[in-house]
């Protein structure tokens, strides 16, 4: 059918050129966050890429169900500003029948959005965790830049270091300073290396001193050393015993109930079910006034879509808190807007009906 053709094929070029616009703004936007986190030593920058895509398909979702939102907007906007609608309008055709189009061009984006948010987003967070955890638990040696004054893990230790060569084990003219609670060491040695026995890894400084000092009797004690080996606990990374929710795959947050995994469930559920809400929405909230050259519609639907991710947001945090359950937070939420949108497109179909009802003049 005519209609069907024309409505479906505006709704895909307007969905392609509104997904690329905004994967630029927030594809930049993540560079600069991820960057920056590169710059504060949180992540590798060898790994800024990798994170950076894992980012990004973690928030496809979020942009394919926003992309999908405001296509319909401005598809439909276009419509009602060209008097377009006013055409299909008089063909006998209502604001509901567009609603079998747009699903049609709309259900493969809802597909997609099912799947990432059931299979990749927790796949691309455990791995983002993965690649934070073991840069932080790598070792204080390798932590510190040749030449750069670089505080520990867990900001006990000040370690200055020039490198012997370029594999970051060997270095020269080590300096550590070093506070614990009751006292506070400055050593100093010619050359410093790692060594491993077993399961515990050593550093072995060479050629240097030890000058302590007790901060509450105020005792200084100044040592030469040839050898010091001192266990670096931090060396050995740790695999993450527990991953959070929002890491754990879907099939597990089902088998395993607990609240906080209620929680995240309801949010992933609740993604599916807003962007299957907001096609509808948009329909009802794409109508305009011809006469008037303005986007009051667009601004209110782009609100409309904000305060509603809130609220998803907020179910999450009172399932996980246990003051809302599962199923009462899924039917509330999404049904309530489920009825509301179907409420804005009965109201849409009877706005444009004005009632005549010819009056009669009083006899003189």
């Amino acid at each position: 059918m005519l209609f069907d053709t024309t409505v479906r094929r505006e709704l895909a070029r307007s969905f392609g050129a509104t997904l690329v616009v905004i994967l630029t703004i927030v594809l930049t936007m993540m560079l600069i966050r991820t960057v920056g986190q590169a710059a504060s030593g949180a992540i590798a920058p060898q790994d800024v890429v990798l994170l950076l895509g894992y980012v990004a398909l973690g928030r496809l979702p979020i942009m394919l169900a926003l992309s999908l939102f405001i296509a319909i907007i401005v598809t439909l906007g276009r419509m009602y500003r060209d008097s377009e609608m006013a055409v299909w309008f008089a063909s006998g055709l209502g604001i509901a029948r567009f609603v079998r189009p747009v699903l049609r061009t709309s259900w493969p984006v809802l597909l997609v959005i099912g799947l990432l948010l059931v299979f990749v987003w927790p796949w691309g967070n455990a791995n983002s965790l993965d690649l934070r955890d073991r840069y932080a638990q790598r070792s204080d040696l390798a932590r510190v830049a040749p030449g750069v004054f670089q505080v520990s893990s867990d900001g006990s230790r000040v370690f200055y270091v020039q490198r012997e060569s370029a594999d970051r084990v060997d270095a020269r003219n080590v300096f550590i300073l070093s506070r614990r609670e009751h006292d506070e060491s400055v050593t100093t040695a010619l050359r410093g290396h790692l060594e491993r026995r077993g399961k515990d890894r050593f550093l072995v400084l060479e050629q240097g001193q030890r000058n302590e000092l007790d901060t509450v009797s105020g005792k200084k004690t100044l040592s030469s050393f040839e050898t010091y080996r001192v266990l670096a606990d931090e060396f050995q990374a740790r695999e993450v015993e527990a991953k959070p929710p929002n890491a754990t795959p879907t099939i597990d947050l089902i088998r395993h109930p607990d609240l906080p995994n209620q929680g995240e469930l309801v949010w992933r559920l609740g993604l599916v079910f807003g962007a299957a809400n907001l096609l509808l929405l948009g329909i009802g909230l794409a109508a305009t006034h011809p006469r008037r050259a303005s986007n009051w519609n667009l601004l209110f639907a782009l609100l409309g879509f904000v305060v509603y991710y809130n609220l998803i947001n907020l179910s999450q945090a009172w399932v996980g808190g246990g003051r809302a359950g599962l199923g009462s937070a899924l039917v509330v939420l999404h049904g309530g807007t489920f009825l509301f949108a179907l409420a804005l497109l009965w109201w849409r179909d009877h706005a444009a009906v004005v009632s005549w009802r010819p009056q009669r003049r009083a006899a003189a």
